[in-house]
């Protein structure tokens, strides 16, 4: 088994994956990607969708924990308190 941190999980088959449903999906293919963004069409197999989705960055942080996506908005609240 091969994990991909930004894609699916390779797995050597024969395959046989039991949804959180209860249906089975089996494949009969030598090497078999199991999907785990759940984009894709034809899950619980991988069609490739992780592709279009654009990895994560990382959020800075201030040293009072929060984000700096929040300071404009702070700034302006702080303008209507004075």
């Amino acid at each position: 088994m091969v994990l991909n941190r930004e894609g699916p999980v390779l797995v050597e088959g024969p395959v046989e994956v039991v949804g959180d449903d209860g249906t089975t999906a089996r494949s009969d293919r030598f090497l078999v990607a199991i999907c785990t963004c759940r984009r894709s069409r034809a899950y619980p197999w991988c069609d490739t969708s992780h592709r279009r989705r654009k990895p994560a960055e990382p959020r800075e942080s201030r040293p009072d924990g929060r984000s700096h996506q929040n300071q404009s908005h702070d700034q302006d609240q702080e303008g209507e308190e004075a």
